[in-house]
C-alpha cells in the first residue's frame, strides 16, 4: 500500500487497549479523555509543539558540509533516543502487564475495614505478571519463581499485594535478599545461564542455607513451569494484619485463585517454547484478553487469631518460608478480578509501574515478618533509582485514584503545580491545610515485649524441611515424576561434585525416594537423613490435578489439507467459538481455505507448544515445501504419509498428555501413529467430536497416558 499523505489525527487506540484512568498528578478526577494524554494534532512536531517540516536530514552547511550545532531538532531527537531506556528491575525485569477491575462481595467485610473491600465495591487495578531471574530480553517460560502485583487504585489510595506464584519464599529475613539473587543471577564472570537457576552458584547457596529447600522444592515442580499467567495461583506470602471497623484485629494470608485452574506446562514444552516463543506467556495474556476471553482470579484469604504468640496450629506465622495448609484454614473468597485490557503503551504503564509492599491502605496493616519488613525499607529505593527521582507516584499509571495533599514538595520530574506557602505542619498559613484525618491510616499498637537487641531468628524458624516434606508428600505420583526430573536436570548442570552431594543430603531430609532417584540420575550414592519431624498429614489443595475447570481462552490447532471437508471444520470451528475456545487453522499454506475459513498458521509455522489441543481433520499429504533443504522438520518420512511436521504435532501432543483428536480422514493420521487410549476423541462428525475434546480439555491434560514409575 501506498505512504498516506493527506494529513490525519493519530487513530485511537485498539479496543482491546486500555489505559491508565484520567486523574491529575494529585488524584484528582480528571474531565479530560483516556486520549488527552496521546499524541494530539496531525503533524509533527517539537517536545514543546513546534511543528516541523523535515525529520529526514540534519542542518549542514550546504548538502554535503558539516552538521551545524544550531540543529536543536537533531539535538533534541538524539537526546531523548539516548535517554529511551531506564534500568531495567534487578529482579522481575520480564513482566506483562494489563488493566481490569476488583469487585469485592464483602465477605471481608466483618475482618477489615478497608473500603475497596465492602460488598460490591469496585475498584480498577493495573497487574504485572513476571519472571525474577531474568533480563527483560529473556524468554517467558524459563522454570523460575513468578511475581504477581496487583495494584488497587481504591478510594482510600493506593494498595499494592505485590506477591508471587508461590505462597513461600526462599529467605526467612529481608537481610538475606540480595545473598539469594545474587546467588540465582547469571555467574558474574560470563553472565551465563541467563534466567536460569541450573548453575553452581544458585544450588550452592541453597544446599548450605537450608531454609531456601521448600522454596526450592516448588521451583522444582510444576509451579515454576506454569502454562499461561492466565492459570497461574497467586500468594500475599507475607501474613498481614486486618483492622475491622471495630478496632478489632485479625492475622491474615492472601491468595489468588485463577478461574481457569492451576495449569503448567511440561519441561518439553518450556523448553520449546523458549525457542519457537520467546514471547509465550505475554502473548498468551494479551491474545486473551484481545480475543474475549478475559482471564479472571478469585481473592482469597486465610484468617488467624491475632495473638501475641502469632503461631496457628503450630506454624510461626511470620515464617515467610512456611504455609498454612488450606485443610488447617480454609480460603474464604472475598472478591474477583477480571483483567480486560491490554496496555497501550508498554514502557508507559507495564515498565513504569512501581509496586511497594508499604502502600498499605486503612484496615490493612504489615505484620513483623523479617522478610516484609525488609521489602517495605527496600521498594522505594528501587523506585528512586529506576524511575529518576522522589515523584514516581505522579506517572500516570502510578496514580492514585484518591485526593493527594501530601507536602511533598520539589524533586525530579514533579508534574503536580502546588499552591500554598505552607508545606509543613503544624501551621496557621494557608487556613491550616492540610489537616490530619480521623479516620486515616492506624498503625496498629502492636504490645511488644521486653526484650534485647540481637541479631537472630526465633527457634521456630529453625525447621527447614518438615514443609518441604509436606509439599512433596502431597504431590500426586505425576507430579513427583517432574520434581524428580526438574532436580536431575538442574543438578546435572552444576560442575561441582560437592555441590550435588551437598544438595543431595537436603533431599534426604526431606523423601528418601526423592533423594535415591536424583542420586540415580546424577550417579552418586544417596545419603541417608540426617533430621527427623513428625510425618505431616498430605495437603490435597497443593497438588494441581485432579480436577476439572473452564476451557474459556483456550487455543486447539485444527489441522486442515486440502481435501478436508470444509464444511465439517467450520462446524467444528463454531462450536469451539462458542465455547470460548480459540481455534487455529493449520494448513499447508497460508491465506484462503475455501468456505469462508482462512489459515492462521501453516505446517511450517506451527508448533505443538501454542496449543492446548489438537484437531487433525485431514490425512495432510505432505505440502510442497515439505523438503528438508526448506525446513528441517521435514526431513522425516512419516510412515503415516502425512506431512512430517504435522506429524511431529501429533507425536508432541501426545506425549505432552494433551487432548488429540481427528475428524474424518484425520482418523488415519492417529491410527497410522499408533495414537489412542486416555484423552484422545475420533468420530466423523463435528457435532459429537467437539463436546467430547472440550470434556478432554477440561482436565487439561491425561496424565493416565502413561503410568508415573513413582
Amino acid at each position: 500500500m501506498a505512504e498516506p499523505t493527506e494529513p490525519r489525527e493519530t487513530p485511537p487506540p485498539k479496543p482491546d487497549q486500555a489505559t491508565p484512568d484520567p486523574h491529575s498528578p494529585t488524584g484528582a478526577p480528571s474531565a479530560d479523555p483516556a486520549s488527552a494524554a496521546a499524541q494530539q494534532g496531525a503533524f509533527l512536531t517539537t517536545a514543546t509543539g513546534v511543528p516541523l517540516r523535515d525529520t529526514d536530514h540534519s542542518l549542514k552547511a550546504g548538502p554535503r558540509g558539516p552538521t551545524l550545532l544550531q540543529d536543536h531538532h537533531l539535538r533534541e531527537k538524539l537526546m531523548h533516543f539516548d535517554h529511551e531506556r531506564i534500568p531495567e528491575r534487578v529482579v522481575h525485569a520480564r513482566g506483562a502487564g494489563a488493566h481490569g477491575v476488583f469487585v469485592s462481595n464483602g465477605a471481608a467485610a466483618d475482618v477489615t475495614r478497608a473500603a475497596f473491600l465492602a460488598k460490591d465495591a469496585e475498584t480498577p487495578v493495573f497487574v504485572r505478571f513476571s519472571t525474577v531471574l531474568g533480563s527483560r530480553g529473556s524468554a517467558d517460560t524459563v522454570r523460575d519463581t513468578r511475581g504477581f502485583a496487583t495494584k488497587f487504585y481504591t478510594s482510600e489510595g493506593n494498595f499494592d499485594l505485590v506477591g508471587n506464584n508461590m505462597p513461600v519464599f526462599f529467605i526467612q529475613d529481608g537481610i538475606k535478599f540480595p545473598d539469594i539473587v545474587h546467588a540465582a543471577k547469571p555467574h558474574p564472570d560470563r553472565e551465563i545461564p541467563q534466567a536460569q537457576s541450573a548453575h553452581d552458584t544458585f544450588w550452592d547457596f541453597v544446599s548450605l542455607h537450608t531454609e531456601a529447600q521448600h522454596h526450592t522444592l516448588w521451583n522444582m515442580s510444576d509451579r515454576g513451569i506454569p502454562r499461561s499467567y492466565r492459570t497461574m495461583e497467586g500468594f500475599g506470602v507475607h501474613t498481614f494484619r486486618l483492622v475491622a471497623a471495630d478496632g478489632g484485629t485479625t492475622l491474615c494470608k492472601l491468595h489468588w485463585k485463577p478461574r481457569l485452574g492451576v495449569h503448567s506446562l511440561t519441561w518439553e514444552e518450556a523448553q520449546l517454547a523458549g525457542g519457537v516463543d520467546p514471547d509465550f506467556h505475554r502473548r498468551d495474556l494479551y491474545d486473551a484478553i484481545e480475543s474475549g476471553a478475559f482471564p479472571a482470579w478469585d481473592l482469597g484469604i486465610q484468617v488467624f487469631p491475632d495473638t501475641p504468640e502469632q503461631f496457628f496450629e503450630g506454624i510461626d506465622l511470620l515464617d515467610p518460608t512456611k504455609l498454612v495448609p488450606e485443610e488447617l484454614a480454609p480460603v474464604q473468597l472475598i472478591g474477583t478480578m477480571t483483567l480486560n485490557g491490554n496496555p497501550t503503551n508498554f514502557f508507559a504503564e507495564t515498565e513504569q509501574v512501581a509496586f511497594h509492599t508499604g502502600h498499605l491502605v486503612p484496615g490493612i496493616d504489615a505484620s513483623d515478618d523479617p522478610l516484609l519488613q525488609a521489602r517495605n525499607f527496600s521498594y522505594l529505593d528501587t523506585q528512586l533509582s529506576r524511575l529518576g527521582g522522589p515523584n514516581f507516584n505522579q506517572i500516570p499509571v502510578n496514580r492514585p485514584h484518591a485526593p493527594v495533599n501530601d507536602m511533598l514538595r520539589d524533586g525530579a520530574h514533579q508534574q503536580a503545580v502546588h499552591g500554598g506557602v505552607a508545606p509543613y505542619e503544624p501551621s496557621s498559613l494557608d487556613g491550616g491545610c492540610p489537616f490530619t484525618a480521623d479516620g486515616g491510616f492506624v498503625d496498629v499498637p502492636v504490645a511488644i515485649p521486653a526484650t534485647t537487641k540481637v541479631r537472630a531468628s526465633p527457634a521456630s524458624f529453625d525447621d527447614h524441611f518438615s514443609q518441604a516434606r509436606l509439599f512433596w508428600t502431597s504431590m500426586t505420583p505425576v507430579e513427583q515424576e517432574h520434581i524428580v526430573n526438574a532436580y536431575s536436570f538442574e543438578l546435572a548442570k552444576c560442575y561441582e561434585q560437592a555441590i550435588k552431594e551437598r544438595q543431595l543430603f537436603a533431599l534426604a531430609n526431606i523423601d528418601a525416594e526423592l533423594c535415591a532417584q536424583v542420586a540415580a540420575a546424577l550417579g552418586l550414592p544417596a545419603p541417608e537423613a540426617t533430621v527427623t519431624y513428625d510425618e505431616p498429614d498430605p495437603s490435597p489443595a497443593l497438588s494441581q490435578l485432579g480436577e476439572t475447570w473452564p476451557v474459556d481462552g483456550r487455543l486447539v490447532g485444527i489441522v486442515v489439507d486440502a481435501d478436508s471437508d470444509l464444511g465439517a471444520v467450520a462446524e467444528a470451528r463454531s462450536a469451539l467459538l462458542a465455547a470460548g475456545v480459540l481455534p487455529l487453522l493449520v494448513a499447508p499454506h497460508g491465506g484462503d481455505l475455501g468456505a469462508g475459513l482462512v489459515a492462521q498458521r501453516t505446517y511450517a509455522t506451527a508448533r505443538s507448544v501454542e496449543f492446548d489441543a489438537l484437531l487433525v481433520a485431514g490425512a495432510a499429504p505432505p505440502a510442497a515445501d515439505a523438503i528438508p533443504q526448506r525446513d528441517g522438520k521435514a526431513a522425516e518420512r512419516s510412515p503415516a504419509g502425512s506431512d512430517p511436521r504435522v506429524v511431529l504435532m501429533v507425536e508432541e501432543c501426545f506425549r505432552q498428555c494433551k487432548a488429540v483428536s481427528a475428524l474424518g480422514d484425520g482418523q488415519s493420521v492417529l491410527d497410522g501413529l499408533g495414537v489412542a487410549g486416555p484423552g484422545v476423541a475420533v468420530a466423523d462428525d463435528a457435532s459429537t467430536l467437539v463436546p467430547e475434546l472440550l470434556d478432554l480439555m477440561a482436565s487439561h491434560r491425561a496424565w493416565e497416558r502413561f503410568a508415573p514409575t513413582l
